[in-house]
């Protein structure tokens, strides 16, 4: 661990084929039993991890996300495959579905999930790379835990340009019941300052993709804009939006998010503190950090670090009138990291993300992590 202070079950496969693909053939992942000592104290200044994190799965090929639903199942999408996996809350582990239409190459793929939950009709959103393009499809989640299914995927957002890094990809439903989603500039960073391009862009839609009617600028999507990858997106208990953003070859950063507010990419990277401009809150060495996945527990962001290989902790604070903190945990001890959420009773749950190729796998990889949180000790 390292703390730095900053400046400004029993496998179990079953496939449920869409769209036509075969049986599957390799090797289900495997889960571990559950750690009975996951309670922990909370804070109102934030939490720590304690102890040794506990594997719930194991044997996951370049996970992305993962959700939790109401029922104690996670659901996580695996970038290479296309797959989803169920992860049931007694640790059996299972494929229910093969996303058609995905075309991985680089950092494409099946990216990141949301899950909306409304009476007994659950639906489950999509992230994903095609042939010709970056998109997000809704389907519906049907079944029971440990026999889940999933529909077909029905486009609500098409067009986003794609290329072989900087997708973007994350997605979540915010306090407002608004979709929200980060979109990379797909390599071309002027496409970041394009207003007539939704890519270098944070979005902001209706669940069935339409354009909110209070959104920032008139009949666009558009929520913020200077983005030049971000692959995080969290809110804290003001309701306050914040989001990691991997940089170029300088500074990574950590934002607070304001409607129709510019993040200044690839005019700014980092702090400049240039008119017109959002500065980060807290940035980053590129090798410390290069930030995907954030979850808020308990007063605390917490950031997955790949180049880093670490996972942050960030305690902002009144991030307009002190210094925020900025802890690593974890340094090297996991390899790369690519999500966080918040788990039960006070737990943190971590995708590892060392089966993408630009990692270096170790034994089980990759693995669904569990980690207690706790409040700091005094002295």
């Amino acid at each position: 661990m390292r703390r730095t202070r900053w400046t400004p079950a029993v496998a179990l496969l079953t496939v449920v084929v869409l769209a036509g693909c075969g049986t599957e053939s390799s090797p289900a992942p495997s889960a571990l039993p559950p750690d009975p000592n996951t309670s922990s104290t909370p804070s109102s200044n934030g939490v720590t991890p304690t102890g040794t994190p506990l594997t719930l799965a194991t044997g996951l090929h370049s996970p992305w996300s993962v959700v939790r639903l109401s029922s104690g199942t996670a659901l996580i999408s695996e970038r290479d495959t296309a797959k989803i996996i169920e992860i049931s809350a007694d640790n059996i582990v299972r494929t229910i579905g093969t996303v058609p239409g995905v075309d991985h190459g680089g950092e494409g793929g099946l990216l990141g999930l949301a899950i909306v939950e409304h009476g007994d009709a659950t639906t489950l959103f999509a992230y994903l790379t095609t042939a010709s393009d970056n998109r997000i499809v809704r389907m519906s989640l049907r079944g029971e835990p440990g026999s889940y299914t999933v529909g077909q995927p029905k486009p609500i957002l098409v067009g986003l340009e794609k290329a072989g890094n900087h997708n973007g990809g994350r997605i979540a439903i915010g306090p407002d019941e608004k979709l929200y989603a980060t979109v990379g500039d797909a390599g071309n960073p002027d496409r970041a300052q394009d207003m007539t391009s939704l890519n270098g862009k944070i979005l902001r839609m209706n669940l069935d993709g339409s354009t909110p009617d209070d959104n920032p600028y008139p009949d666009s999507l558009i929520y913020t804009l200077g983005h030049r990858n971000p692959q995080g997106i969290a809110w804290d208990s003001d309701g306050q939006l914040w989001a990691s953003e991997f940089g170029q070859n300088t500074w990574d950063e950590f934002n607070r998010i304001i409607a129709g507010k510019n993040y200044g990419w690839p005019i700014v990277e980092g702090q400049e503190g240039r008119a017109g401009f959002v500065d980060p809150v807290v940035q980053w060495k590129t090798a410390d950090a290069s930030p995907s996945g954030l979850a808020f527990v308990h007063e605390t962001f917490f950031m997955a670090a790949l180049r880093g290989q670490r996972l942050w902790s960030i305690y902002t604070q009144d991030p307009l009138s002190s210094e925020p903190d900025a802890t690593a945990w974890f340094s090297g001890e996991y390899g790369r990291l690519r999500d966080a959420i918040p788990g039960p009773n006070s737990t943190l749950w971590v995708l590892t993300n060392n089966t993408d190729g630009r990692g270096s796998p170790r034994d089980g990889d990759d693995r669904l992590l569990q980690i207690t949180l706790a409040a700091p000790h005094e002295g």
